[in-house]
């Protein structure tokens, strides 16, 4: 692979020492531009009106994503990936859930009328859409830069874009049994899925996720259950940790996304998969964002556990006191900055903690 990133040797080496808990990452969330030159000549490609052609058309999506990664920045470690997402849960579509198209984003709505069942159809038009998708991607990169797994999402959270929220956790009382089965039969199409659509994007075994800045030396993936800020801790035990058990067993490189302070509540149990490697912190809506001090006694809680941890959206101040508070072993920061020039001062900082971007 004759990737865009000049550092992309030293870089990769930060994400292994990190799924180690040993290494410091640093990148962020969503690259700024490159400063100067684009990495090859780029034209911008025309946008289009029409919003799901801009989001669901293959080509026209790979085209810009190739104008996108061409102008951004590499500095540090972030990564030399195109963002694949089809709407945060894609997985439900594939399940009969549809895809809605906006501006910034796809959103994934209830169907109107799902037919129960759990399987990977073929002819899917939105499974179809994601292998078309991944397949003009790989085409356009021609081994420059990675190609993003998608945000299929998981578990509970499907089953909530597939009958809604409310339906669920009713079953959670009254059809408990019937919810279980449920939730081992995504379980059982996600793993189907992911493996259809890693032979597809990956580089040798390594891979990329679209989001959260993931990088691994094989597969690896978020898991996440957005709808346990309304669920108990029993029924997190019972209806999201034995699976979720599942999915970092089979897929080797996992990180959890624990979204929103009522989230906080099953950590625990989420930090008794010993097979789980990292854990990325959502504050919020409302709450301070990730390099706060308030969330420094959680980090430090998530690495007691023996797992990598990933603040984001950290401010350039902030950097230092959470290096020094926390440790930067086994950290994966994604900080929030504007322009490329801020690497400069960053990365002189973080030389100071022993790292090192060339």
């Amino acid at each position: 692979m004759q990737t865009w990133k000049t550092n992309w040797t030293t870089s990769k080496q930060h994400y292994i020492d990190w799924w180690a808990g040993k290494g410091l990452v640093l990148t962020m969330w969503e690259a700024c531009r490159k400063e100067g030159a684009p990495h090859v000549p780029v034209t911008p490609p025309v946008a289009s009106d029409d919003l799901q052609a801009r989001w669901l058309d293959p080509g026209l999506r790979a085209d810009f994503c190739h104008y996108e990664l061409a102008t951004a920045s590499l500095k540090a470690d972030l990564l030399p990936v195109v963002n694949t997402q089809l709407g945060p849960g894609s997985l439900a579509a594939i399940l009969g859930a549809n895809l809605e198209a906006r501006e910034d984003t796809i959103w994934i709505r209830e169907p109107e009328h799902w037919d129960g069942r759990i399987a990977l159809d073929p002819a899917n038009p939105w499974w179809q859409r994601h292998v078309a998708l991944l397949n003009a991607c790989k085409e356009r990169a021609q081994g420059r830069y990675l190609v993003g797994l998608p945000d299929l999402m998981e578990g509970l959270d499907v089953l909530a874009s597939l009958r809604g929220s409310d339906t669920v956790l009713l079953d959670m009382l009254l059809d408990p049994d019937g919810l279980e089965a449920q939730v081992k039969q995504v379980n059982a199409v996600y793993f189907e899925v992911f493996d259809k659509l890693y032979e597809l994007i990956r580089e040798g075994d390594e891979m990329a996720f679209c989001y959260f800045s993931l990088w691994a030396p094989g597969p690896c993936s978020k898991f996440q259950c957005d709808l346990s800020v309304m669920i108990s801790e029993d029924d997190f035990r019972r209806f999201v940790q034995p699976y979720l058990r599942e999915q970092c067993q089979r897929i080797p490189y996992s990180l959890y996304h624990l979204d929103g302070v009522d989230a906080i509540r099953h950590l625990d149990a989420i930090l008794e998969i010993p097979e789980l490697k990292a854990v990325q912190w959502t504050p919020g809506y409302g709450q301070p964002q990730g390099g706060d001090p308030c969330w420094y006694d959680l980090y430090r809680r998530i690495k007691a556990a023996g797992k990598a941890v990933m603040p984001c959206w950290v401010r350039p101040d902030e950097l230092k006191p959470l290096l020094d508070a926390v440790g930067p072993e086994g950290l994966n920061i994604e900080l929030d900055l504007q322009h490329e020039s801020e690497w400069v001062s960053i990365l002189e900082l973080a030389a100071s903690y022993g790292y090192h971007a060339d």
